[in-house]
This record gives structure tokens, C-alpha cells and sequence, in this order.
């Protein structure tokens, strides 16, 4: 089995980099010191297990697997975080908590192989849902735009539209587009901030210049940039609650 290391601190690298030596089955193919230069390693390596640190600069360890199509089988090495743990809890992906033993690094190794027969891709891909609702998850959202990673912080969002498997998340350099619901936006983001006003649109309450009447019962927000995001019925009485009106 491949196997990658994307941690930011030199001594824990080092230390899984020993308890590895143990394992024959597993090969080293490379270390990295960051999620973007892990990012590239696993895309070009293909490994079928990564180590994975999650607080790193530039992008964090969870960032970096939403960034993955196919994102191999993880062990997490890292210091305690409340939302991580519940997130591993929840999707039996096993983590070590800095420092951990050659001894509590081979049970890892071992459950790895004991789950070998279950998808990995969805594990983790369930596991990213439920570490997606940590404060420090909704406060920036992390987008690929080519061959290049885009940083939004959240403030900066005009609205987000739904684009079919997409989300459209506006901003003023353009759109990027983003491979999860308007559902899952709804719950991250802070609902002080950010208010579903219409089925397909979630909008930046501190974007909004005014809200005028549009056919019927339905309204349009009209945004500082001049952006105008439809407003249904129940979306207005969201709007008004969060106003306070």
C-alpha cells in the first residue's frame, strides 16, 4: 500500500516515518509539510493511505480532502479538536492524538486492514459532512479554480446560487464554483449572516441595500454590488425574522 504524509511540523512526520518501518506492507512515496503540496502528492501519487495532520497553514486537513475527486483511506495525527473528534467518532476513521505510541499506531494499522472492505471515499466523505459544522470549518470556504486553490472567507460572499451539482458562491472577483447543496451551505454558514431567501439562492444579509416587492407575494434583494437574488415568500419572513422586523 502507498502511503502519504501531510503533516506541518517535522517531528511528528518523523515519528510516523519510524513507526512505519515496522510495516512492511506500507510504502513511504512522500512527505509533505502542508495540505497544497499534499493536495498535488495525492493526485499524483494516487496513495491508498494518507496520515494526515489537521491544523496546517494555508489550508487545513479537511480542506484539503474536500478538495480531493477521490480522497484515498485516512488516519489522522493530530492534536484534540472537539468537532474532529465527533467526526471520527461518528464515521469510524481511526486518528492518533499527539503524541501517540508505536504500540496505539499499530491498532491503527490494524483496524485499517479490518476495514479494508469498506469504502473509504464514502467514509470520508460522510466524515467531512459532520466536521463541516465546526466553527473554524464555516468561517472561509475552500474552492479549486483550475489548477489554482481559492480561499473565500465567508464575509466576503455576495449570495450563493444553485447551479445544479453545484453551488455558484458570488463574490466580487466573479463565482467559483463549489461540488456540495445549498443544504449543507444553509446548515454551516452562520444563519445571522447568511439566510436562505429562496430555494435556489442563499444571500449575505450584510450585502443587502433594500428589499422591493417583485410579482405577487415574492421580493428581490438588491445587493450592494448591484446583484439582484430573488426572494420567496418564506424567504421574506426569514429575511424579516433575522432583520428583526
Amino acid at each position: 500500500m502507498k502511503v502519504i504524509i501531510v503533516d506541518d511540523e517535522p517531528l511528528a512526520r518523523s515519528i510516523v516515518k519510524e513507526y512505519l518501518q515496522k510495516h512492511s506492507e506500507l510504502e513511504l512515496v512522500q512527505e509533505c509539510n502542508d495540505g497544497l503540496e499534499g493536495l498535488k502528492a495525492i493526485q499524483q501519487h494516487q496513495p491508498d493511505l494518507i496520515f494526515l495532520d489537521i491544523q496546517m497553514p494555508k489550508i487545513n486537513g479537511f480542506e484539503m480532502l474536500e478538495l480531493l475527486d477521490h480522497p484515498p483511506a485516512v488516519i489522522f495525527t493530530t492534536a484534540f479538536d472537539e468537532y474532529a473528534i465527533k467526526a471520527f467518532d461518528a464515521h469510524a476513521i481511526d486518528y492518533l492524538l499527539k503524541p501517540f505510541s508505536q504500540e496505539r499506531f499499530d491498532k491503527a494499522i490494524e483496524k485499517l486492514s479490518v476495514q479494508k472492505n469498506t469504502s473509504a471515499e464514502k467514509a470520508t466523505r460522510e466524515l467531512l459532512e459532520t466536521a463541516s459544522h465546526s466553527p473554524s470549518q464555516s468561517q472561509r470556504i475552500v474552492v479549486k479554480n483550475g489548477s489554482k486553490i481559492k480561499i473565500i472567507p465567508a464575509q466576503e460572499i455576495f449570495y450563493l446560487e444553485a447551479a445544479d451539482d453545484y453551488v455558484k458562491i458570488h463574490t466580487k472577483e466573479g463565482y467559483f464554483l463549489k461540488n456540495k447543496t445549498m443544504n449543507h451551505f444553509e446548515q454551516v454558514l452562520d444563519p445571522q449572516l447568511f439566510v436562505r431567501s429562496h430555494r435556489s439562492y442563499i444571500v449575505n444579509m450584510q450585502q443587502i441595500t433594500r428589499i422591493d416587492p417583485y410579482e405577487k407575494d415574492n421580493h428581490i434583494a438588491i445587493l450592494r454590488s448591484g446583484a439582484k437574488v430573488p426572494v420567496s415568500r418564506n424567504g421574506y419572513v426569514k429575511l424579516k425574522q433575522v432583520l428583526g422586523l
